[in-house]
């Protein structure tokens, strides 16, 4: 049966071949819910002004910091506090859900080839061919 309004997570991820590209698919307040595939070495960067949260979908995903890294497998999550440098690293790759706010650039304050502007898509909705 499908619910009006819902979004097939995997669906909008197949529709994305390339890593680290991330898809908003949907919009709390003034915050993105963004989904991105991982794969290989993102940049190191920091969000001066907001946090960032990650929740693996799919795969692994591990957060590289000075204070030390963060491993994490699907299902669990991991904010990163603002201002703080991180470098998502993703050697087998995997899906990871984001919540940020809509105005972040997904590179924060270290812009590279791997910035990407803000991308929203719809998905299908759940229960739909």
């Amino acid at each position: 049966m499908e619910r009006p309004g819902s979004v097939d997570l995997m669906a909008v991820v197949n529709t994305v071949h390339e890593p680290w590209s991330p898809r908003t698919v949907g919009t709390v307040n003034d915050y993105d819910v963004r989904v991105v595939r991982a794969h290989g070495e993102f940049t190191r960067h920091s969000h001066p002004e907001t946090d960032e949260f990650f929740l693996v979908l799919t795969g692994s995903l591990t957060i590289r910091m000075d204070a030390g890294d963060v491993a994490l497998s699907a299902g669990e999550i991991y904010i990163v506090p603002k201002g703080v440098e991180h470098q998502p690293v993703s050697p087998e790759g995997g899906t990871i859900l984001l919540i940020e706010p809509t105005a972040t650039v997904n590179t924060g304050d270290t812009p590279s080839e791997l910035t990407a502007e803000r991308r929203v898509v719809r998905g299908r909705p759940t229960g739909s061919p």
